[in-house]
């Protein structure tokens, strides 16, 4: 079974900084595509940013500039440090990833629980 486990987040103040983690486990494969959405209270869940697993990382235009996500794919994580953080920044943070796993055909969609990130002006 594949999970995606998400560590990170709290409660941090206009201007402050926060890292997320998030680790996939199980019988896996591969791993394409790895990002982070998050969703405000009463909105649509929005991408923030995506990094396959070659290629060019991508950012929503609300974080470019303030937010850098990584990843290490010998420990199959994501990250996303999050810098310069403003209260419209707050939300529940979802890691996602695109992921084979053993023995599979193809690849399935995988979400984290979701961390609430709460940054207080």
């Amino acid at each position: 079974q594949v999970q995606l486990v998400e560590s990170g987040g709290g409660l941090v103040q206009a201007g402050g900084s926060l890292g997320l983690s998030c680790a996939a486990s199980g019988s896996i494969f591969s791993i394409t595509t790895m990002g982070w959405y998050r969703q405000a209270p009463g909105k649509q869940r929005e991408l923030v940013a995506a990094i396959p697993s070659g290629g060019t990382t991508n950012y929503a235009d609300s974080v470019k500039g303030r937010f850098t996500i990584s990843r290490d794919n010998a420990k199959n994580t994501v990250y996303l440090q999050m810098n310069s953080l403003k209260p419209e920044d707050t939300a529940v943070y979802y890691c996602n990833a695109e992921i084979r796993g053993v023995l599979r055909l193809g690849y399935t969609n995988y979400w984290g629980q979701g961390t609430q990130v709460t940054v207080s002006s």
